[in-house]
Protein backbone atom coordinates (compact mmCIF):
# COMPACT_ATOMS: atom_id res chain seq x y z
CA UNK A 1 0.00 0.00 0.00
CA UNK A 2 1.01 3.15 -1.01
CA UNK A 3 -0.26 6.81 1.26
CA UNK A 4 0.61 10.02 -0.85
CA UNK A 5 1.24 12.20 2.43
CA UNK A 6 1.92 16.60 2.12
CA UNK A 7 4.42 17.09 4.39
CA UNK A 8 3.22 18.40 7.45
CA UNK A 9 5.18 17.77 10.26
CA UNK A 10 3.01 15.59 12.21
CA UNK A 11 3.52 12.98 8.88
CA UNK A 12 6.79 13.06 9.67
CA UNK A 13 6.26 12.29 13.30
CA UNK A 14 8.98 9.94 16.10
CA UNK A 15 6.07 7.90 17.35
CA UNK A 16 4.84 6.89 14.00
CA UNK A 17 8.47 5.87 13.42
CA UNK A 18 7.97 1.93 15.21
CA UNK A 19 5.02 1.48 13.45
CA UNK A 20 6.06 2.55 10.23
CA UNK A 21 9.37 -0.44 10.73
CA UNK A 22 6.58 -2.91 11.43
CA UNK A 23 4.72 -2.76 8.75
CA UNK A 24 7.08 -1.82 6.19
CA UNK A 25 6.77 -4.44 3.73
CA UNK A 26 3.00 -3.39 3.44
CA UNK A 27 3.09 0.09 3.77
CA UNK A 28 5.10 2.92 1.67
CA UNK A 29 4.95 6.97 2.80
CA UNK A 30 4.99 8.70 -0.64
CA UNK A 31 5.77 12.44 -0.01
CA UNK A 32 4.47 14.98 -1.87
CA UNK A 33 7.18 18.00 -2.84
CA UNK A 34 7.44 20.70 -0.24
CA UNK A 35 4.53 23.00 -1.56
CA UNK A 36 2.52 21.39 -3.98
CA UNK A 37 -0.47 22.75 -3.82
CA UNK A 38 -1.47 21.45 -7.13
CA UNK A 39 -0.99 17.73 -6.36
CA UNK A 40 -3.35 17.74 -3.04
CA UNK A 41 -7.06 17.74 -4.29
CA UNK A 42 -8.40 19.04 -1.18
CA UNK A 43 -6.71 22.67 -2.52
CA UNK A 44 -8.27 22.30 -5.36
CA UNK A 45 -11.50 21.28 -3.79
CA UNK A 46 -10.80 24.35 -1.68
CA UNK A 47 -9.73 27.39 -4.17
CA UNK A 48 -13.34 26.42 -5.77
CA UNK A 49 -15.35 27.20 -2.66
CA UNK A 50 -13.56 29.87 -1.90
CA UNK A 51 -14.47 31.04 -5.85
CA UNK A 52 -17.79 29.98 -5.49
CA UNK A 53 -18.78 31.13 -1.94
CA UNK A 54 -16.59 34.05 -0.81
CA UNK A 55 -15.32 36.01 -3.69
CA UNK A 56 -17.07 39.54 -4.49
CA UNK A 57 -18.83 38.96 -1.60
CA UNK A 58 -18.82 41.22 1.87
CA UNK A 59 -19.02 39.20 5.38
CA UNK A 60 -19.61 41.74 8.43
CA UNK A 61 -18.48 38.26 10.73
CA UNK A 62 -17.08 35.88 10.69
CA UNK A 63 -20.30 33.52 11.32
CA UNK A 64 -21.45 34.88 7.98
CA UNK A 65 -18.35 33.57 6.42
CA UNK A 66 -18.92 30.00 7.74
CA UNK A 67 -22.33 29.97 6.87
CA UNK A 68 -21.70 30.83 2.46
CA UNK A 69 -18.96 27.78 2.91
CA UNK A 70 -21.06 25.23 4.76
CA UNK A 71 -23.74 26.10 2.13
CA UNK A 72 -21.19 25.16 -0.43
CA UNK A 73 -20.10 22.11 1.15
CA UNK A 74 -24.22 21.11 2.47
CA UNK A 75 -24.06 21.41 -1.80
CA UNK A 76 -21.94 18.45 -2.36
CA UNK A 77 -22.80 16.09 0.80
CA UNK A 78 -24.09 13.59 -2.24
CA UNK A 79 -20.82 12.16 -4.90
CA UNK A 80 -21.19 14.12 -8.19
CA UNK A 81 -19.28 15.25 -11.08
CA UNK A 82 -17.78 18.46 -9.63
CA UNK A 83 -15.81 16.69 -7.01
CA UNK A 84 -14.92 13.82 -8.65
CA UNK A 85 -13.33 16.05 -11.04
CA UNK A 86 -11.34 17.64 -8.40
CA UNK A 87 -9.85 14.69 -6.62
CA UNK A 88 -9.20 13.19 -10.47
CA UNK A 89 -11.86 10.37 -9.33
CA UNK A 90 -12.93 8.21 -12.42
Amino acid sequence: MIVVLDNARYHHALLLAPFLRRHTQHLRLLFLPPYSPQLAPIERVWKLTRRLATHNRYFATLPEVLEAVNACFDRWRRPNTVLRRLCCIT
